[in-house]
């Protein structure tokens, strides 16, 4: 076979005429080559940290008299949003359930139930306070109107130094829960699930005793307070449960697991722990506690009396009261442990604001106010939050409900990341 030989004076010509139109199009001066298309930037890709963001409203939605803010948490039966009363101003949280999910949880609607029942019968400074109850048929959906709280003791026990509070400070929330239980066991209620976790604090730091889902009403003709059921927490267990026994006192169990909330306030950890739930229930059981060395008296004999093996030698309510370390003053030896802040937020300022700004399509008073934002801000900024930074807070410009505290972003349609 023949090898086909190009005419060498004819292809440069045709590359050439190929390249004049190319110059033409991109009208480029005409001593560019299409070699020198990279060193000019014509296709380099976009640098991440120049992507515009353009801040999308908050849509305002209500239910009922109530207007929807933003998060606070969620929990295993739910999300908490921050609500505001249209009609008194005051703040609530709504603890907002969906039928399906219960369905879902062992005892899950029977809980909810339950509790709704009995905080409709409570009123009490450390109980916390149910507002309202609304129900949408139509989207399965019961929203619980609570009172409004700024953090939980478990919280703030992740954000401190090593994991604890100062003497005095778990003083103040100690003697507030053993009020809250006092006014409880007289109700005949027994909680069944106390934990730092399930004590929230309000901005004036009002301890309230929250989730009563496991609780249960005793009957008014039962001094003893026998029960035979618990769902609680395990590491909060008494010893009595963890062996297996059939029935128990009530009024000893919430004592038990007051024990062992002082004990985590105080120290930082538990006093039985295990890698499992057998061998911590193993560890409950034998009831070998041990205090730490820096635990002096008189909590320490607070610590062992609450945490009795035998539910008749154990402290009651009133043996509590009238402890020396619970009726004694104590002075502030350590700096307090704050609230966590919530999205960067020290203040916890109120984040219905927004929503209500865009609604009524109020213009804020700052010239300044941003509008597009840009990758690199949201990086610089707390948990990718377009908050305004701590330092601002006090400048009226600047207030947090002229910026959203956590804004959803849309991607511009005219950037396109390569």
């Amino acid at each position: 076979m023949e090898q086909t030989e190009f005419d060498e004076d004819v292809m440069p010509s045709a590359i050439d005429d190929d390249e004049d139109v190319f110059k033409d199009l991109l009208n480029v001066p005409a001593d560019w080559s299409a070699n020198d298309c990279l060193s000019t930037g014509i296709f380099n890709s976009f640098d991440p940290d120049e992507v515009v963001y353009r801040a999308q409203k908050k849509p305002c939605k209500t239910v009922g008299k109530y207007v929807m803010g933003d998060l606070l948490g969620e929990g295993s039966y739910g999300k908490v949003k921050e609500v505001l009363d249209s009609e008194t101003l005051v703040r609530c949280a709504a603890k907002i359930l969906k039928k399906k999910k219960l369905k879902r949880i062992p005892n899950g609607e029977k809980n909810v139930l339950n509790e709704i029942q009995l905080l409709k019968t409570l009123r009490h400074l450390n109980v916390i306070e149910l507002v309202d109850v609304i129900v949408n048929e139509e989207k399965e959906k019961m929203y619980l109107l609570l009172e409004y709280c700024v953090g939980g003791l478990q919280d703030m026990l992740e954000h401190s130094p090593g994991s604890k509070f100062p003497c005095w400070q778990a003083h103040n929330y100690f003697s507030q829960l053993i009020n809250g239980l006092e006014y409880l066991h007289s109700r005949g209620i027994i909680h069944k699930d106390i934990k730092p976790g399930n004590l929230l604090l309000t901005l004036d730091e009002t301890l309230k005793i929250s989730d009563f889902g496991t609780a249960e009403a005793l009957s008014p003709f039962d001094p003893e307070g026998i029960c035979a059921s618990s769902q609680g927490s395990p590491a909060f267990q008494p010893p009595e449960i963890a062996n297996g026994a059939d029935e128990y006192s009530g009024f000893k169990i919430d004592i038990w697991s007051s024990g062992v909330t002082l004990y985590n306030l105080v120290t930082g950890e538990y006093p039985f722990e295990g890698d499992n739930v057998y061998r911590l229930f193993e560890a409950i059981g034998k009831c070998n506690i041990q205090i730490p060395s820096f635990v002096t008296e008189p909590l320490r004999s607070l610590l062992v009396g609450m945490l009795k093996k035998d539910p008749k030698k154990r402290f009651t309510l009133r043996t509590i009261q009238t402890h020396p370390w619970f009726v004694c003053r104590h002075p502030r030896t350590s700096e307090k442990v704050p609230f966590p802040p919530l999205r960067g937020d020290f203040m916890h300022n109120m984040t219905v604001l927004p929503y209500l700004f865009n609604y009524h399509s109020c213009e804020t008073p700052s010239e300044n106010e941003e509008e597009y934002i840009t990758e690199q801000l949201i990086k610089d900024r707390p948990n990718g939050s377009t908050s305004v930074p701590n330092d601002d807070v006090n400048d009226p410009s600047k207030r947090p409900w002229h910026k959203p505290i956590m804004c959803n972003v849309k991607k511009m349609a005219s950037c396109r990341l390569s």
